[in-house]
């Protein structure tokens, strides 16, 4: 299976540019809902994901916690010590995926240009490993007993 087939499109996904302000990505999250969101350049090209606690632990480690604070940092600052989150390309295996999944709630992929096309989701994921490995079992045991 193409992994595109579970691909959450970019622009059906809510991410951050690497130069927005603090404020400006802890604003976008809380709308989404995001407790992790991908992290592009102006160039398109994927440069992380960031979580809650990332910026929670920028804020206490500079000991600012105003949201005008926030105002005078950039993304960009706080990606060299945030959780990895490693996209894999579009032509990446299944199990590659599965694997990715296992540490993320979602996995990011990119293009043959590391540019960020999307997520897939690791509930769509599993599902598709229940659908095609698991589920398949279970009704041919049932159509037989």
């Amino acid at each position: 299976m193409n992994i595109l087939e579970l691909l959450l499109p970019k622009s059906r996904t809510a991410y951050l540019y690497d130069d927005y302000t603090l404020r400006q990505g802890l604003e976008k999250m809380r709308h989404h809902g995001y407790r992790v969101i991908p992290v592009i350049n102006r160039r398109g090209m994927y440069v992380g994901a960031l979580s809650e606690g990332d910026f929670l632990w920028n804020m206490l480690d500079r000991g600012e916690f105003s949201m005008q604070a926030q105002e005078s940092h950039r993304l960009s600052e706080i990606l060299a010590g945030a959780e990895k989150n490693p996209p894999v390309r579009h032509d990446a295996s299944m199990s590659e995926l599965l694997a990715e999944a296992l540490e993320h709630n979602f996995v990011p992929v990119v293009d043959d240009r590391g540019c960020y096309i999307g997520i897939v989701k690791r509930r769509d994921i599993v599902n598709f490993f229940l659908d095609h490995y698991y589920w398949p079992e279970e009704q041919s045991s049932a159509s037989t007993g």
